[in-house]
This record gives structure tokens, sequence and C-alpha cells, in this order.
């Protein structure tokens, strides 16, 4: 299946929104992270707006180092993800739903039996967004002192993901037949036992769950050192990428695609959405002012203290002139390696202060900032899509719910005026929406090529 020209849209469902400062706004829910309603509200208003998926991330830990930031900070009052879209599979009926899990500090036999269990929940509309641990205080909620480093996580990802899909491979698809009339609940012969043994992980198997509805929940990948980007081609069905400008968008769509390319997939297989945050205003200047009133919530402390997790630790700005310009080099971090380089080469590109360092990663978190009317950011996406920069777009409003109602009101029906966004889900599963392949069972297909 050809690429066709209507874009993918998911929206990332913090509860907040996307700006450190969205939580004191006064038209957010003080509580919204933690009420099923709010969640359910919102799926369903991107569900109204036929988007393709809610997308939730999620770190095991606090993300804050120091008491001042973690009293202003709103990030650690969550739900977990398979839990709360476990909820919301019950009440939105088309929209895909995404969760975030890590392969450094889950088993695999865990995570393969709760997206099986999510995706026959939801009727086909799971997918998984592989992560590996990259917070600095993840480790010792697991009894480590820090996290292995950043090959070593990826090496065990590795096996992770094989792992996890050969465990949904475990039932071939017809291989419960429930036969009541002759006490046959399994055709034994459609079972496949795993038996895998690698350097990081040793699973047996089977899985104690029917094949998921969509053979596999769809694969999600997010990162994008060297090392992840390789990965993504690999494995990922969507990858969210942050690309802040056309230029770095370009670049990251086609090194992800040649790589893919490389290891004989399909460009369609492979589905980019770089994260956008859309600011929408009737006017610029409403817009501007939108943006404005989040910046005057954030507190000095949460500037310094995002920046400095986002560029891995390597900093201490409280303590630094953040009127000085930012430096060409920063020691290198065992933790999210492709922010902190992205965020760096933003800085010296546009040589900037510590100070506009700060409130940028406070606004955008290194993704891309549209501050305008409908019609601005529906060109900037346009744009982006046209010059297979994306193949979509991970929406993240600037605060919920307005944000999403701003872009669902006045960006969608612009996009669709421009025949680019569809009016409506064309598939049952959230693979037939994204245009994506069943995946054949390894097993099934394996007796088929060795049959005479």
């Amino acid at each position: 299946m050809g690429r066709n020209d209507e874009m993918k849209l998911g929206v990332l469902l913090l509860p907040a929104g996307n700006h450190e400062g969205a939580w004191r706004d006064p038209g957010v829910p003080a509580n919204g992270s933690v009420d099923i309603d709010y969640y359910a509200s919102l799926a369903a208003l991107a569900e109204g707006a036929a988007f393709h998926f809610v997308f939730l991330a999620d770190t095991p830990s606090i993300f804050e180092r120091n008491d001042v930031t973690i009293a202003r900070s709103s990030r650690n009052d969550g739900l977990e993800p398979l839990t709360l879209l476990s909820a919301l599979s019950g009440v939105a009926q088309s929209i895909g739903l995404v969760a975030t899990a890590t392969t450094t500090y889950h088993q695999p036999y865990h995570l393969a039996r709760m997206f099986a269990s999510l995706d026959h929940l939801s009727r086909g509309r799971a997918a998984w967004n592989i992560v590996t641990s990259g917070f600095k205080f993840e480790a010792e909620n697991f009894g480590e002192s820090s996290l292995p480093d950043h090959d070593a996580r990826y090496a065990r990802a590795r096996e992770f993901v094989e792992i996890v899909t050969g465990l949904w491979d475990s039932w071939e698809d017809d291989a419960f037949v429930r036969d009541k009339r002759s006490g046959i609940f399994a055709d034994i012969a459609k079972l496949h036992l795993l038996k895998y043994r690698g350097d990081h992980l040793s699973v047996r198997g089977p899985l104690n769950v029917a094949r998921p509805p969509q053979g596999y929940p769809v694969l999600v990948q997010a990162g994008a050192s060297d090392t992840g980007t390789t990965f993504a081609a690999e494995f990922a069905e969507v990858v969210f990428t942050a690309a802040p400008s056309l230029e770095e968008g370009r670049r990251s769509y086609a090194t992800l695609k040649e790589k893919a390319r490389a290891l004989g997939r399909e460009d369609d297989e492979v589905l980019v959405m770089p994260g956008i945050v859309p600011v929408v205003g009737r006017t610029k200047q409403e817009a501007s002012e939108k943006l404005e009133r989040l910046q005057s919530y954030v507190h000095i402390d949460v500037l310094t203290g995002v920046a400095d997790r986002l560029l891995g630790f390597v900093t201490e700005l409280r303590s630094m002139n953040l009127d000085s310009l930012v430096p060409e080099s920063l020691p290198q971090t065992n933790l999210i390696q492709s922010r902190q380089k992205l965020l760096l080469d933003q800085a010296i590109r546009q040589k900037l202060t510590w100070r506009q360092l700060i409130r940028y990663i406070s606004d955008s978190k290194g993704h891309l900032l549209v501050v305008g009317t409908p019609d601005e950011v529906a060109d900037i996406m346009v744009d982006a899509f046209d010059q297979r920069a994306a193949d979509g777009f991970n929406v993240m409003p600037a605060a919920f719910p307005g944000g999403l109602g701003d872009f669902v009101d006045l960006v969608v029906p612009e996009l669709r005026r421009r025949g680019k966004f569809r009016s409506r889900y064309s598939g049952q599963t959230l693979r037939e929406n994204l245009g994506l392949k069943r995946p054949i069972n390894r097993f099934a297909r394996q007796a088929c090529a060795v049959a005479p």
C-alpha cells in the first residue's frame, strides 16, 4: 500500500498539557491526571475528530532531582498507561490506544500478556510504545544504583521485542476451537513454544492468552540516537520523532526510511510521526497571548529543572549565569542522548543563552512549536507532509482540554479542506486505520515453508 495524501494524527495525552505551566491555567482541571472521566472526555474529543490514536507517555519514576522542582511540577501524579487505556477501551470505540512501557524494567512475558489483553479488550486497537529507560531515578526503583549503559539497554530491548512478538505467536489464529461437543478447547497442533534464550533474557512460553486481534499490537518507538534509529528501522511501525524544523524533519525522515529499506522493509511499513506543539488562535496575537499566559505560570525552578533533565543531568542550571551563551558541547549523558544532542544543536545554531534555551525547552521539549492561526499551523503541517518530513504528527497540545479543542475546531477543518486529513474511521483495528499489514504468525509461516 503506497503513501496516500492523508496524514496520520495522534494526540499525546499529558494530563495538563505539554507546557510546564499548563496545570496552573484556570481552564485545566487541577486533578485531571487521576480523573478517568477527564481522560474519557479527551479521548472522545480526539475520536470525534477521527484521530488515529491517543498516546500515553510514561516513566516508572519521578522526573526531578530536588524538592524545590518537585514541589512545583505537575508531572509526578499520573495513572499507569495500560491500566488507564484498558479503562478507556470500553468508552472509546474507534480510536487507537498507545501505551508506553520500558523494556529495561519490565519482564517480556508480563508485557506480552498485558498488551495482548488490551488488544482483545479494545477489539484490535492497542499499540506499544517501546522505550528503554532513560531517566535518572528509574534504576533505584528496581534495586540498581544506576541505569545500564545506553547500548546495553538497547541490546536487552532487541531481545525483549523478539520475545514479546514470539509470545504473541504462541497460538495460531484459529488454535482455540472451543468445541463443546468434542470437549476440545484448543488444537495443540497450533500451539508453539518459543524457547528463547539470549544474552539478557530467557523465556519458554507459551503465552496464556489467544493471539491478539491485530496479530501484534502496533509497535511504536521514539528513540532517535544512532542506536535508537537503527532499532526503529528494524522493529517500529510508527516512529515518534522530535523535529523542531523542516530541515531536521526531512533529515530524520530520510534516515529512518533508508535504514528500513536496507533491512528489506517498505516505506509504508514505517510511519514517521514527529511531535508538534500547536498554540492556535483566531489571530496571531491571540495565539501569542495564549503562550505568554502559560509562560507566566512557570517558576524559574521548574524551567531549570526541566532543562537539566532533558539535557541529561550534566548541568546544574540553578547555579549558572543564565544570560551566558550555551556552550558548543556538553558532557555526554547516559540518559536520553538524542534529546540532549537535538537541544544543544538548536542552541548553537540560534546562538541561544541559557535563559532562552530553558524557555524554549519548557515551551516545546524540542518538538516543532507552532504559534499562530489555523492557516499558519496547517501550512507548516502540510509542508512537512508534502516534503517528506512526516507521514503525520503526534499532536502535543500546550494545555488540555482547550488546546486540543482549538486544534480540533480550528486546524482539523483546514486540513480536511486541503484534502490532508480524513473525516471518519476507515477500519476496525488500529492497523487498518494506519494502513499497516497484519503480521503473519511466524510459526505458521515456518510450517508452510517446510511443507511438501
